[in-house]
């Protein structure tokens, strides 16, 4: 969905959503990892502990893993029509968006507390901002109602029974039911939001009230061995967020399966580390290691390796 990109340090504006996930890919695949598309139908522990592993069920196939991330997200919950197109008027992120609206009529629909309250956070943008209820009788609390009134907000009540759209495709008006045309740039609808959540109930996660993924500071749930970041925990929904968490939940993830340091009980159990058991990296991550761009010494082509492409 997105045409461009906001609020990443490092990633130019005019990166679409479809090339900043292309390059994610690619950058996964050069460190060793690998990618799969896929519809994940189920996850399932296949015994009493994380060390057990879980078994990942794609429908035409399965994968078996020692740890499992949740980063399914939420769908926004979208009005009825007749809408503006994303991003084009119709917009979901007031973090990554307001700025386009400085000096700009704005509106937000809804009826609800969350609808009035992004309302008059707008006005730290432009001086000209309605709260749409589309026919709906606003639920807001008395607090936010008494907050409301003493903000230069416009509440409209009548439904929106039709648009116009410049040449470009830029929201332009919207016309009321009752014969009423207003011009807007764009706003913000806030109908709550849809987790896809239905694997974390599959594992028996435990939830917030308002219906997130409950994790701590590193992305660990409830159940030992899964974690969950992004739009599916609390917090800011942003690019840059989830993006932070993810690398977290890496980190602790690392920290649990490495092999090294071994623990005194581990010592006591094992023995002392033989020099035949480090390093503690696969045969073949070792080659991705050595041979990425990335790597303390250079890349190393083997020369066979070498051969071969001098041959081609």
């Amino acid at each position: 969905m997105m045409r461009d990109t906001h609020n990443v340090i490092g990633v130019t504006e005019h990166t679409s959503g479809n090339e900043f996930l292309q390059t994610a890919q690619e950058q996964v695949r050069s460190y060793g990892g690998e990618y799969r598309r896929g519809f994940v139908e189920d996850v399932a522990a296949l015994g009493d502990g994380a060390d057990d592993g879980f078994r990942v069920d794609t429908g035409d196939g399965e994968v078996t893993t020692r740890r499992v991330v949740l980063a399914t997200g939420f769908s926004d919950e979208e009005p009825e029509p007749p809408l503006p197109r994303t991003g084009m008027g119709l917009h979901y992120c007031l973090h990554c968006d307001a700025y386009m609206f400085v000096d700009e009529p704005v509106f937000v629909m809804g009826a609800g507390d969350a609808a009035a309250h992004v309302a008059m956070i707008m006005l730290n943008f432009t001086d000209d901002v309605q709260v749409l209820t589309r026919g709906e009788e606003p639920t807001w609390s008395d607090d936010t109602a008494t907050m409301l009134d003493n903000h230069p907000v416009d509440v409209v009540h009548e439904d929106v029974v039709g648009m116009e759209r410049n040449e470009d495709g830029w929201l332009e008006s919207f016309e009321f039911e009752d014969g009423t045309v207003r011009e807007y740039t764009g706003g913000f609808p806030m109908y709550g939001s849809d987790y896809h959540a239905e694997l974390a109930g599959a594992l028996g996660l435990d939830r917030e009230d308002s219906g997130e993924v409950a994790v701590d500071d590193h992305g660990r749930t409830s159940v030992e061995g899964v974690y969950a970041v992004g739009d599916l925990t609390p917090g800011h929904n942003q690019i840059p967020v989830a993006m932070g968490e993810g690398a977290k939940c890496g980190i602790a993830i690392h920290m649990d399966l490495r092999a090294f340091p071994r623990s005194t009980d581990e010592i006591d159990e094992r023995g002392p580390v033989s020099e035949s058991e480090v390093p503690a990296i696969s045969s073949e991550l070792m080659q991705t290691a050595i041979t990425h761009e990335g790597h303390a010494a250079g890349p190393r082509v083997d020369a066979d390796e070498t051969e071969a492409t001098a041959d081609d």
